[in-house]
């Protein structure tokens, strides 16, 4: 038996990956041929051929975003999340005996159409985390350059044609005005495709222009991306000037509306939110700090780069500005960093509480939270979720907490420990280092007492 398959997350880092490598590994115990087209943050890669895909006597697709289904049609398909593959590749494999072709029945296509009616909320998460994965690069660039700067002193890029000044530019005036853009352009081409990136980045331009910033990209990628829905359903055309619609007609009209109800409509209450929500997060401190600090380090580790995660990351970026440490992005890289550290660490410290298996992955894991890599945490809540995933909620989100109460600030979106080492892209060190310690050392001494031994 020969099998294809395709994973893909929403950010493309961590998900993908461990899904292609679980199917990978099942099938081989299985003694499956098996190919996985992983589509990652970086494209495609181990890309399936023709004859790669006529040759297969199933397909499986692990993805929580678009991925085009067109050259599997006529093949026994299964689609499913890429947490499923994660945690049952087996069972997988084994439903692909069992399962439909894709495209072979007419029924079968209503049937689906109406199933992705039913489910509208995993639509919009969809959307949502096509606009956020393509848009983390650039503020992962940005926020790294603009650190950086700081190397060279905290005021240096003010002075013109300085390194720092250059660094700058490159990160805040380039890459960091483009993360609205790309973010309102990618939510549009999720729900309208190729037609939805015109009037989804004209929207996002215009919603940092007027001071709607995040909250106004978001809805203008989503008002976008529905505009050009409508148009298509709408504007009908005779075959000789269907050629117009991609080109002409969709472009310019759906940035019409779109550019016109943000100007008109929608830009000045969302300026006016965003204008509030920004003060209140740079008034917050103290109490109301802990608090919100341990709401996202909840958020962050309850389900480990999910929905729930990439919600609290995406919040965290978006209070980034050029050259302004955020202490929400802080609060959000120190929780997001625990769940793997405090397994890691419970792993050291009572071996006999975790099979062989698990204690070598507790090594990788060190490296993992180390890199605010949340997933790391994955393998260890899956075998155990009813121990692991409260230790790690609760060591989060006292990390989370630590974090706003002493007022520890972040400049840049990613890099774990290793931007510890750039002058200013964090303030108030020594306390943020306490807060990721306490938290990870929590969620280890929660494991280390509740857990069962599983070896002598």
């Amino acid at each position: 038996m020969k099998i294809v398959a395709v994973t893909a997350c929403p950010t493309g880092i961590a998900h993908t990956y461990m899904a292609a490598e679980a199917l990978q590994i099942a099938a081989n115990e299985m003694d499956i041929n098996m190919k996985v087209e992983t589509r990652g943050s970086v494209g495609a890669e181990n890309e399936l051929t023709e004859a790669d895909i006529e040759t297969a006597d199933a397909v499986i697709i692990a993805a929580d975003t678009n991925v085009p289904l067109e050259r599997f049609a006529g093949k026994k398909l299964v689609k499913v999340s890429v947490k499923d593959a994660i945690k049952n590749a087996k069972g997988l494999i084994d439903e692909t005996k069992t399962a439909s072709v894709y495209g072979s029945d007419l029924l079968e296509q209503v049937a689906s159409a109406k199933q992705d009616k039913k489910s509208k909320q995993p639509a919009f998460y969809k959307h949502l985390m096509t606009g956020v994965s393509f848009m983390i690069p650039f503020v992962v660039a940005g926020g790294i350059l603009i650190a950086l700067s700081f190397v060279f002193g905290i005021q240096a890029f003010q002075e013109e044609g300085t390194v720092a000044a250059a660094l700058m530019t490159i990160g805040g005036g380039s890459a960091f005005a483009l993360m609205v853009p790309i973010l309102a352009g990618y939510i549009a081409y999720s729900i309208a495709d190729r037609p939805g990136l015109v009037p989804g980045m004209v929207g996002g331009m215009l919603a940092a222009s007027i001071g709607a910033g995040f909250l106004g990209g978001l809805l203008a990628g989503f008002f976008a991306g529905y505009t050009v829905e409508a148009l298509k359903k709408v504007i009908k055309l005779p075959k000789t000037l269907q050629g117009l619609m991609p080109v002409l007609i969709l472009p310019v009209l759906s940035t019409l509306i779109v550019g016109l109800g943000m100007i008109y409509i929608i830009g000045g209450p969302v300026s006016a939110i965003n204008t509030a929500l920004n003060n209140w997060l740079s008034g917050m401190s103290g109490t109301n700090g802990f608090i919100l600090g341990i709401i996202l380090g909840a958020m962050m580790a309850f389900d480990m780069g999910g929905p729930i995660n990439k919600a609290a990351y995406a919040f965290g970026a978006g209070t980034l500005v050029a050259g302004q440490p955020s202490m929400v992005m802080a609060a959000v890289m120190a929780a997001g960093m625990v769940p793997p550290l405090g397994i890691a660490l419970a792993t050291t410290l009572a071996k006999k509480k975790f099979t062989v298996e698990e204690y070598e992955a507790g090594k990788a894991a060190y490296a993992l939270g180390a890199s605010f890599i949340t997933e790391g945490a994955i393998p260890f809540a899956a075998a155990d979720p009813a121990r692991v995933i409260p230790a790690i909620v609760i060591g989060s989100s006292l990390a989370g907490g630590l974090s706003m109460l002493f007022n520890c600030g972040l400049a840049v979106p990613h890099g774990g420990l290793f931007v510890f080492f750039i002058p200013n892209a964090v303030t108030n060190l020594l306390m943020y280092v306490v807060s990721i310690v306490a938290g990870s050392v929590v969620t280890a001494a929660i494991l280390v007492a509740i857990k069962p031994n599983k070896r002598d």
